[in-house]
């Protein structure tokens, strides 16, 4: 039988995702509360990789299981939670059809990206500080236009990557304002904070972070927005604005 996870996570002690030797991975750290929990070997497959310090508000994996579970899903839930480190929380168990895939059957996948543009401690772990004394988001979400469609990423896909092709089909990108709880809560009279939004058939490696790296360049003057055309066109990596840090990135939805 085969049941399909929903979870979150915080990516800063994890080398990603994915298994890799010598280094603790969400999957191998799932694995391991699920394997704990039901007394045998349990392997998980998930929506797809993120990068090292990479999170997840909203991810799916699927594991199977000779028979249905031993407890109830809620039960289920919140043994496994008592397992898994503070860092992962699994939202819901559910069966699901025998040849269900939590990376091959997604139709879309969404990341955010979150900036702020003055010193913040309570949001500087999972947003990147932007300080350069201009930043112009209405030309970056110009820019952002060009992304939508169905186009060549190449250009912000990090080098040595294994893809069989670089073509995505990209349904939405825009940068907005928003302000954080505590904003809200508090009274902190703080700086302007934005986030961007993408969402996408699929994702190349380093592509998300590559393409806010770009933007930022147009928004601080660099570069026009027609940009991101020439670099869709005929681009290579070096072309591209410099890859932003890892840490205010999620993966913030899966469609299936």
């Amino acid at each position: 039988m085969r049941y399909c996870l929903t979870l979150s996570y915080d990516g800063s002690p994890f080398c990603g995702y994915q298994i890799q030797p010598g280094s603790p991975s969400v999957q191998e750290t799932v694995e391991a509360a699920l394997s704990r929990l039901l007394g045998g070997s349990v392997a998980i497959t998930g929506a797809g990789r993120t990068d090292t310090g990479v999170h997840a508000s909203h991810y799916v994996a699927h594991f199977d299981l000779d028979g249905p579970l031993p407890f109830g899903q809620a039960d289920f839930c919140y043994k496994l939670n008592a397992i898994l480190p503070r860092q992962i929380v699994v939202h819901s168990v559910s069966e699901v059809a025998d040849d269900f895939h939590a990376r091959f059957d997604a139709t879309k996948r969404e990341y955010t990206y979150f900036l702020h543009r003055s010193k913040d401690p309570f949001v500087e772990n999972y947003s990147w500080r932007c300080g350069y004394p201009v930043l112009d988001f209405d030309a970056m979400n110009r820019a952002a236009l060009h992304l939508l469609g169905t186009h060549d990423f190449s250009a912000f896909e990090k080098t040595g990557g294994d893809n069989k092709t670089s073509i995505c089909t990209v349904y939405e990108a825009f940068w907005a304002p928003y302000t954080p709880s505590h904003i809200q809560v508090m009274g902190y009279q703080g700086s302007s904070y934005w986030y961007f939004r993408i969402a996408a058939n699929r994702f190349l490696r380093n592509m998300v972070r590559a393409t806010v790296g770009t933007l930022i360049e147009i928004g601080r003057g660099k570069h026009s927005p027609d940009r991101i055309l020439s670099l869709l066109e005929s681009g290579t990596r070096s072309d591209a604005g410099e890859s932003v840090p890892a840490h205010a990135l999620f993966l913030s939805r899966v469609d299936y």
